[in-house]
């Protein structure tokens, strides 16, 4: 009799035409669901609430959970059947810090079930931002760790993507408050609010190693390559992250931080501005000189949503109508923003092209 030791071990079946498809996903598509979710989570962080916009609201978080279950199950398939593609994944340093984009999408999805109120949000927040708050500390940790050990990076080559890893935890720290506030008062709590204090210190400190890298790249290096353009949108990620941060936490911690939060969030917010007028001004040069669409365009929403959450909570400390109009005018440029890119990936998606091998990106224009 064969013991169940000694038993064969049967290879898996080879690929077939659909799985052979997932081959080259890459976990850039979370990117995708942070950007659906957001739409959610700073809609419902917007002063004004007509009638019909939390119902709005709540299809849209709907179709980010259905997107992050499909892609969770893709990504899983993945490393089941294309392990050393998923092994290559990290090994490559233009493609490992999107490891980031994970737990950001399960914190977003999270995030937003409690924003928009859906039955039960509070318990589908606790269980998505214990395991992305988990899995942010250990890619902030991680990715940085293989591009000192194993990544071969050369001088001028320091991208915006460097920042999805180590801006993970500053997601944590703004979706935790709100969160914590659903805990009964005491030491649960407060070890959540001490937590996100935590979280945003981390997070925070590794941005400002990163960020002086990234712009002494484009000024000493020129921009980057034409299909990357819209990578720079991701330094808006921990600035906007950041406001919001401070702001939940100063509407949840005892003792008030309200007027910390408007001195950090005020400037924080004015040089957020200016990087996006300057990001606008690359973009559109980028377009000049033929940029197509590839889901780096997905770096358009999710940042500029996060922008929308800091201002909503300054104007919120502040009192100003002219916040208020800011939050309204960046989440009118998110959900343009939102609808394009999400268009152009289900006619991707529809012909191939997105699941296709990358091609080598051109070079920079001069």
């Amino acid at each position: 009799m064969t013991t169940l030791a000694h038993s064969p071990v049967r290879p898996l079946p080879p690929p077939g035409p659909g799985t052979a498809r997932l081959r080259h996903l890459a976990p850039n598509w979370y990117a995708a669901v942070m950007g659906t979710a957001i739409i959610a989570g700073a809609g419902a962080a917007l002063p004004w609430h007509p009638g019909w916009l939390r119902p709005a609201l709540t299809v849209v978080w709907t179709v980010s959970a259905l997107m992050l279950a499909a892609l969770l199950t893709a990504r899983s398939w993945h490393w089941l059947r294309h392990t050393e593609q998923a092994r290559a994944h990290l090994r490559d340093p233009a493609v490992a810090p999107f490891y980031g984009c994970l737990p950001m999408a399960l914190l977003a999805v999270g995030g937003g079930a409690l924003a928009t109120g859906i039955p039960g949000g509070a318990t589908v927040d606790l269980v998505l931002w214990s395991a992305g708050t988990a899995l942010g500390v250990v890619t902030a940790v991680g990715v940085p760790y293989l591009m000192v050990v194993r990544h071969e990076i050369t001088p001028g080559k320091a991208s915006p993507v460097w920042l999805l890893p180590v801006v993970a935890p500053m997601v944590s720290a703004a979706l935790g408050p709100p969160l914590a506030e659903q805990l009964p008062a005491g030491q649960g709590r407060s070890a959540m609010l001490l937590g996100c204090f935590a979280l945003f210190g981390m997070s925070l400190f590794a941005t400002l190693l990163i960020l002086p890298a990234v712009f002494s790249g484009l000024v000493h290096h020129g921009a980057p390559a034409v299909p990357a353009t819209p990578t720079l949108v991701l330094v808006l990620g921990p600035l906007g992250q950041s406001t919001t941060a401070v702001g939940n936490l100063a509407d949840a911690a005892p003792g008030g931080f309200t007027a910390a939060s408007v001195l950090y969030g005020v400037p924080v917010m004015g040089f957020a501005l200016m990087w996006l007028l300057l990001s606008a001004a690359m973009v559109l040069r980028a377009l000049r000189h033929g940029m197509r669409f590839t889901m780096t365009w997905w770096a358009f929403t999710f940042p500029v949503g996060t922008c929308v959450t800091g201002a909503a909570a300054l104007a919120r400390h502040t009192g100003l109508h002219a916040l208020n109009w800011l939050a309204a005018a960046l989440y009118a440029l998110l959900v343009t923003a939102w609808a394009v890119a999400l268009f152009r990936t289900g006619r991707g998606l529809l012909s191939g092209e997105l699941l296709a091998a990358p091609r080598p990106a051109p070079a920079a224009p001069r």
